[in-house]
């Protein structure tokens, strides 16, 4: 049997871990003031009362009183054991969970060489710092001056310096107990493979810590301060660093305001600092990596706004066509991406400094919105007189808007596209859905013919089988979660809405919680019921082709209700008793004009 985790392993993964991430990805949030709030995931509301703070690493709601730490929040919404949950958050860090027993000599050893690396990162960081302003860090010193960088800066980014020695930080290190394999494991020491000789990684460099948002040094990167190469250096990956999830200067920012609205990402380091220099502290850098998925995802969910800041040259607009590529997918409404192209030989340390802190913000706020971008790179090099190139340069727009979710940039840009090309945007509509239709695997039936004034409405049919049509109750919901705004044309009472069957129960709901006024997005909609068998069906709706015309939607589903209302009208007299009948032996109360109509059923169903 498994030892006990820990209780150590366990305090210092909740201080590794971010709340705000762990539950903004299952609830979505929004910034208010120095927490986060939306609607509470463990109760229904249709007003946020739900919070989570940054600063404590806590959620608690108002409304129904859940509360607790990033690990009570996974047992309590995935349904984990705690021990599946503590795995899941370790996971997330790369590390492996300890056991312990109290006679298992090798669980001991684990749990101190976990001790042992917890400390390691911020002692090497004090080291540095410290030997920045001895001797012989004079060379540092006077580099970081020419740059222009304040003590104040280089202390609020914990600046330091590597000295020009092999085994410096190794001797300062295992003079504290730090064993030799720990520091090659926390990628401070090299070891080479045909000697086993270890010595300091990082070596006459200026040395900036990489900061979880918790504050804690999790990797270094450094700049060389002679001609050795590389030019910079990052740690590699270790059990707490992993390049594609870490921004360097995030804690920083947020230190520097926590009511951050916009973030800038940049190439390096000192274009970070730099930039901080300036007083622009809403800089972060990628770490040797492209922009990736889970970069932006927490960004957007710290900033509702994203600058992506390249060089003008070549190398710099290709960069940018991998952000696009990266970004859209994020673009739920509300949102915002832009994209700052710098003149050719600049770089943010270089043109700040030449023009001002006015007008580098000045280009910021006139950074290129998403939607001109990728009209720009579309059109690059093509002559849009021509049909033949305003075939492609529509086929690269359309396939970008594909990988766009619901909401109205996606229709924004289809109109725009319409637009520039004269095709009228319904076909760029049929198209996106019929590739929808396509990717859907061959089982998938296909969906009914649209109604037109040439043959009956849906809504004037009989439910049919599932396996050749979408039944009535599904196409209400293919309306509503393809067009979330339609709930207005629906009747204030749900009497019109069937009370038993799948897609009857999840209409309601679907119907609540837009009523409710949070869910207008289908993106937001379907990850409220991600992981779950109605978020299946939602997804599985959303997927295939809606051939009505937007114009004539909203007139299909009154039809549609109107149909479902005539029908439960027409309920024969056993239906409607065997209805109320299964309320009551369900437990639920039945309203004195319910429980007379029963008794009134009965009786006639006796005659």
């Amino acid at each position: 049997m498994a030892g006990q985790i820990p209780q150590r392993f366990i305090d210092d993964l909740l201080a590794r871990i971010d709340v705000v991430e762990v539950v903004g990805e299952r609830v979505q949030l929004k910034k208010a003031g120095r927490n986060y709030s939306g609607l509470c995931p463990f109760h229904q509301e249709k007003t946020p009362s739900f919070t989570v703070s940054a600063d404590k690493q806590f959620y608690h709601c108002f409304g129904c009183g859940a509360h607790g730490s990033a690990l009570r929040f996974l047992m309590e919404y995935d349904k984990l054991r705690f021990p599946e949950a503590v795995e899941q958050l370790a996971a997330r860090l790369g590390l492996e969970v300890p056991r312990e027993g109290a006679d298992d000599p090798r669980a001991q050893a684990r749990e101190r060489k976990r001790q042992e690396g917890v400390n390691l990162l911020e002692l090497s960081a004090s080291f540095f710092r410290e030997r920045l302003k001895m001797p012989e860090g004079q060379q540092a010193r006077e580099y970081l001056a020419r740059r222009g960088l304040s003590e104040e800066v280089q202390r609020d980014f914990g600046i330091g310096y590597a000295p020009d020695d092999w085994e410096a930080l190794k001797r300062h290190l295992s003079a504290r107990g730090v064993a030799e394999a720990v520091q090659v494991e926390y990628g401070l020491l090299v070891q080479r493979e045909e000697s086993g000789r270890t010595y300091d990684r990082f070596r006459d460099r200026v040395m900036f810590p990489i900061r979880d948002v918790r504050g804690r040094t999790i990797a270094f990167g450094g700049r060389v301060l002679g001609d050795a190469k590389p030019k910079y250096l990052n740690s590699p990956e270790t059990p707490v660093f992993h390049k594609g999830r870490e921004l360097y200067g995030l804690f920083e920012a947020r230190q520097a305001n926590p009511r951050l609205e916009r973030l800038v990402i940049v190439e390096g380091y000192m274009d970070v600092v730099a930039l901080a220099q300036f007083g622009i502290r809403n800089a972060v850098a990628t770490l040797g990596t492209s922009t990736s998925e889970e970069h932006l995802g927490r960004l957007f969910r710290m900033v509702d706004e994203v600058v992506f800041c390249f060089d003008g040259d070549r190398a710099g607009r290709q960069a940018a066509s991998r952000a696009l590529e990266t970004v859209l997918p994020q673009m739920i409404d509300g949102r915002t991406a832009r994209f700052l192209f710098l003149p050719e030989g600049e770089d943010p340390d270089t043109l700040v400094r030449r023009e001002g802190p006015e007008a580098f913000e000045d280009r910021i706020t006139c950074a290129s919105p998403l939607s001109e971008f990728l009209f720009d790179q579309a059109a690059r090099g093509r002559d849009l007189a021509r049909v033949e190139e305003r075939e492609r340069f529509a086929s690269q727009v359309l396939k970008a808007v594909s990988r766009l979710p619901q909401g109205m940039l996606k229709t924004v840009l289809l109109g725009e596209l319409a637009r520039r090309t004269g095709v009228d945007q319904s076909r760029f509509d049929a198209l996106l859905a019929s590739e929808q239709e396509a990717a859907l695997p061959a089982a998938e039936p296909a969906s009914p013919p649209v109604a037109s004034a040439s043959t009956p409405s849906v809504a004037e049919q009989k439910p049919r089988s599932e396996g050749a049509a979408l039944g009535l109750m599904a196409r209400v919901l293919q309306l509503l979660v393809h067009e979330p705004a339609l709930v207005e044309r629906l009747p204030a009472v749900e009497e019109w809405c069937p009370e038993d069957g799948t897609d009857a129960l999840l209409c309601r709901e679907l119907v609540r919680l837009l009523r409710a006024g949070r869910y207008r997005s289908p993106h937001v909609l379907l990850a409220h019921f991600q992981g779950s068998a109605q978020g299946e069906r939602l997804a599985a709706l959303v997927q295939r082709e809606m051939l009505i015309p937007r114009e004539a939607r909203g007139q299909e589903l009154e039809g549609l209700v109107e149909y479902l209302r005539r029908h439960r009208q027409r309920q024969s007299p056993q239906e409607e008793f065997e209805a109320l009948l299964a309320k009551e032996r369900g437990g639920e109360r039945l309203p004195l004009e319910a429980r007379q109509r029963l008794q009134e059923l009965l009786l006639e169903l006796k005659r």
